[in-house]
Formats: structure tokens, sequence, C-alpha cells
């Protein structure tokens, strides 16, 4: 519905579509389900449910498993360590080091806002999730966390409550080029993540969840970054906006992959918007629009005109559900002269499936009745005797779906099980 200029933005690492981790055995479900393996390396892994820290830990260390950057010093935060807030260690950081955030301290860290210049952070939670409520409090008149510094990696931390008096707060602002954001929670502020124009920042999300944000003004976002390189968005789940969309990007390359990106009680606009295109993959999420939607389009690319260069978009393996009931899954401005490329995808609940009368499609299932598991509790695995089953077809190498999402926030292998690919975002 509304685009939103007013804010800054941001984007990230440019990935293959690489085999990733498989799930713990129990059920993947497109909706509430249990949990598996997160997009995290082993090492973020091993430090995401760590125990209590006994007696004989000193007070200045961390347990070992807690992810560190290879280089530079530790500085550890939280009730009897080096530091009593996140914002005193990261004040006393130098290039490099790792700033390590005890949660059994997160009742301090009300109102610990701050911004920074240092390169090469690594901020992490440990003994459960490190969290900074704002508190009416703000860095800069901006947000949270103000972050200035080159390639930042924050990782295993909650952030909610960003608000300043010109609406536009936000928990992280990105400033600096370069940011990788994992396992982590952001919600409940008017903006989740912003990040300006910064053509060397490349912006990585993965296991991330992004809830409730917005001011309400259509534009405020869960997440909206602005003209960086590159922007990756995977194994994440964004969801109930106010207002504005759910995931808004200007990067000039955009990876969207294994996402569920999802309206639900929400009152969002546009689940994707790209509206200055770029080369674009969209590939193997659950995109779902609720009820409540502000916009009747669900992913719009390119609409502002002004195509950023080499702007390509490919859309695959994706299970769109329209609970709205009209509108356009894909839109497509006119200013974008290249056929897009639609294939594999379900579409539910009516509507048109792209917009662009030139849209090369093959494979889709738009079948009146996809025969979902669970569609109300958003559980969109494909029931016996599906239409959608076996739908697909062979896609290019670098848009076949080699994982599929398990919620909350993991990932498992997907491979091709029967005659052909299924359509859809589950094998």
């Amino acid at each position: 519905m509304i685009s939103g200029l007013r804010a800054l933005v941001a984007g990230a690492l440019l990935l293959p579509l690489a085999a990733c981790g498989s799930g713990d055995g129990r059920a993947d479900r497109g909706g509430a389900v249990t949990t598996a393996s997160s997009g995290a390396d082993p090492a973020a892994e091993a430090g995401a449910g760590l125990g209590s820290v006994s007696a004989a830990t000193p007070a200045s260390s961390a347990p070992a498993a807690v992810p560190r950057n290879s280089g530079g010093a530790v500085l550890v935060v939280g009730p009897g360590r080096a530091y009593r807030t996140p914002c005193q260690a990261i004040a006393a950081a130098k290039a490099g080091d790792t700033v390590q955030i005890d949660a059994k301290g997160n009742s301090g860290y009300a109102g610990d806002v701050c911004g920074w210049s240092t390169d090469g952070l690594m901020i992490v939670g440990f003994n459960g999730r490190a969290h900074i409520d704002a508190a009416g409090k703000n860095s800069k008149g901006k947000g949270t966390w103000v972050i200035a510094g080159k390639n930042t990696t924050v990782d295993n931390v909650e952030l909610s409550g960003a608000a300043v008096p010109d609406g536009n707060g936000a928990a992280i602002r990105q400033e600096g080029a370069g940011l990788t954001l994992r396992r982590s929670f952001l919600h409940d502020n008017q903006n989740g993540i912003l990040a300006g124009d910064n053509t060397a920042s490349d912006i990585v999300v993965e296991s991330t969840e992004l809830a409730r944000n917005g001011a309400g003004d259509g534009y405020t976002h869960n997440l909206y970054l602005g003209h960086v390189r590159s922007f990756t968005l995977r194994y994440s789940w964004s969801h109930d906006a106010k207002v504005g969309h759910l995931v808004k990007s200007r990067a000039l390359v955009n990876d969207i992959l294994y996402n569920r990106i999802t309206g639900e009680n929400g009152s969002d606009s546009y689940e994707i918007d790209l509206p200055n295109g770029g080369r674009t993959r969209i590939v193997g999420n659950i995109v779902q629009q609720g009820k409540g939607s502000q916009n009747p389009n669900i992913i719009a690319y390119g609409e502002e005109g002004a195509p950023n260069p080499d702007s390509r978009l490919s859309v695959a393996g994706n299970t769109i559900v329209n609970d709205l009931g009209r509108g356009t899954a894909i839109m497509v401005g006119s200013a974008v002269t290249g056929p897009v490329l639609v294939q594999n995808n379900i579409l539910a609940g009516g509507g048109t499936l792209v917009s662009q009368s030139g849209a090369t499609t093959a494979g889709n299932c738009t079948a009146a009745d996809p025969r979902f598991t669970d569609r109300a509790g958003f559980d969109y695995r494909l029931a016996t005797g599906s239409p959608c089953i076996d739908k697909g077809v062979a896609p290019a190498a670098n848009l076949a779906a080699t994982a599929q999402y398990v919620h909350p926030l993991g990932h498992k292998a997907r491979t091709v099980t029967g005659a052909a690919p299924d359509a859809g975002a589950f094998e």
C-alpha cells in the first residue's frame, strides 16, 4: 500500500543455494512446529543453549563453546562479570573483539542503548538469549543499536521497544558496511532493522524472528534495507508487522531463501517489497497474506520504477497463500522489461499469480484446494492426494530448492521423492 521513502535501508551476502543441515527428526510442519537445525554454524549451535557458568569459571570469561571471533579479546557482560551492561563492553571493545552477553543479567539491561564505529565486532548472547529492551531510551535519536562499524555480527540477541520521537526508531540502525544477524529476535520496535544506502554493504539475516515491528504509519517495517550490495534472508520468520512490510529491500542483489514470511494476524502491507528490483531469487519460502493486510498484492517487484542494474526476478518453489482472497501474488512494475521467471510455486486462495504478461511460467499449481495438512494452523505441507504433488518441472541449477523451512527458524535438506518436484515449499 505504502512504499515508504522516509525510512533509510540496507542488504546482504550473496550465497549459492547449498545443501543444508538436516532436521532433528521431529515433525517439520509449515506452521507452528518443532525446531530443527538452524542456519548457524556448529559453534554457534553449541553456544545457544549453554547452562550456568560453574563456580570455577572466572568472572571475566564465558563458557568456551560460546561463539567468538577468531582473533581479538573477549569482553563478558553480566552479573559478576567484568562489564555490567552490553554498552559498557561495546564502548571498551577494539576492532575484532567479541562481546559475550550473559542472559542471566537481562533484567539489568533495560534502557542500555548505544552506537559505535568499531569494526568487526561480534556480539553474542549465552545462558539463553540476551535481551535488551530500549525502555523509552534511544541512541542518537535513531534506535537501540546504531552501528557505524563495518562487518558486525550479532548472534542470539533479543531487541525490543525501539522508539524515537519522529517515529522512525530501529532495533538495529545499520550505517556501516556489512552485518550478519543470526538466531535473534527483533520485535515490537518502530523498525526491526533499518539500513541506509551503502553499495559496499552485504547483509545476512538467518534463523531470526522479526515480529510486530512498525509504528503503524506504513513507513516503518519489520526489515527495511536500502541500496546495499546484497541481502540474504534465510531460515527466518518475519510476521505480523504493523501496517508496514514484512520484508523490504532495495539491494542490488536479493536472495530470499527458505523463510516463513506470514501476515497471520497482523496488518502488514506487502509481504515482500523490492521497489527497485535487483537481481533476485525468491526460493522455497512460505509466503502468506493475512486477512488484515493493507494491500492485496503479496510480492511487489520494481513498482517504484528505475530498476537497479541487472534486475532479474526468479520466484521458484514457494508456497503462496492468499487469505485476503484477492489481488496479485507477484506484482511486477511496468519499468521491468525482462520476463520474470515463475516456476514450481503454489498459489492458494485466489487472485492472479503474476501481473507481467510476458512472464515465463511453468510447473505452478493454482488448484482451488491444494490439500494442505492444516491450512488454519499454517501447516502447508501437502497431504496425500494433493494436486500439487509432482506438479513441478526440473528447475535451473540456481533455482533448485535444496532445503525447506522447519518451524521455528530451522531448515532441513529437500530432495525430490517422486517423478517430478512437488510444487511449493515442501516435498
